[in-house]
């Protein structure tokens, strides 16, 4: 479960995260007002490892040891079934004998039936847990963009990237890589926020 966290999380973290100023660009000049555009030395940078600030995210950790633990009752109710259906089959092969020929067809066509729906019920496991990641980390993007926006105001930043490797950011000096701040930030505003909306 871990594995296919880390890995929609690599695949979808992949995505530039920017932030403009409203003023960016020229805007029109207004009776009293002039008109004001942002130049290369007005632009503050900075970029944060994507990996790093979601799998540290306390919001992240919990969420997803919840899911973790909801993935494993769901495997455990399915093997709890399929147990019971490979029981049914060996009892079959061991007592079909002395069924007669109508009754050795309705039985494999019943065993047919019962496969057909285990194999239907953990496909719609596999999909609820899936949709549940993808709810998941979309709301932990909703939840870091959110936070990020507020933080590039409150320190001057015109734009925050995303660091992946592989990504668009090929490089970034250290002096310009927020991610221990921003994942103190993180933290610290789910550890205040109350019970009822932190979930």
């Amino acid at each position: 479960m871990k594995r296919g966290l880390n890995l929609i999380g690599a695949l979808s973290l992949a995505t530039v995260l920017l932030y403009g100023c409203e003023n960016a660009g020229t805007s029109t000049a207004t009776e009293g007002s002039t008109s004001t555009e942002v130049t290369k030395g007005d632009i503050n940078i900075a970029f944060v490892y994507t990996d790093s600030v979601i799998n540290k995210y306390d919001y992240f950790k919990t969420k997803s040891e919840e899911l973790t633990e909801k993935g494993k009752k769901f495997e455990g109710d399915l093997q709890g079934r399929a147990s019971g259906f490979q029981q049914e089959v060996q009892t079959f092969q061991q007592t079909g004998g002395n069924m007669t020929v109508n009754q050795q067809r309705a039985k494999q066509e019943e065993l047919a039936k019962k496969e057909q729906n285990l194999m239907t019920y953990r496909d719609n496991l596999m999909q609820e847990l899936s949709a549940d990641e993808a709810a998941l980390y979309s709301e932990v993007y909703d939840r870091v963009q959110k936070y990020l926006k507020t933080y590039a105001e409150s320190n001057d930043l015109t734009m925050v990237l995303s660091y992946t490797r592989g990504g668009a950011v090929w490089y970034g000096n250290d002096a310009l890589d927020v991610t221990e701040s921003v994942i103190e930030g993180l933290n610290k505003e789910y550890t205040a926020a109350p019970a009822d909306t932190a979930k």
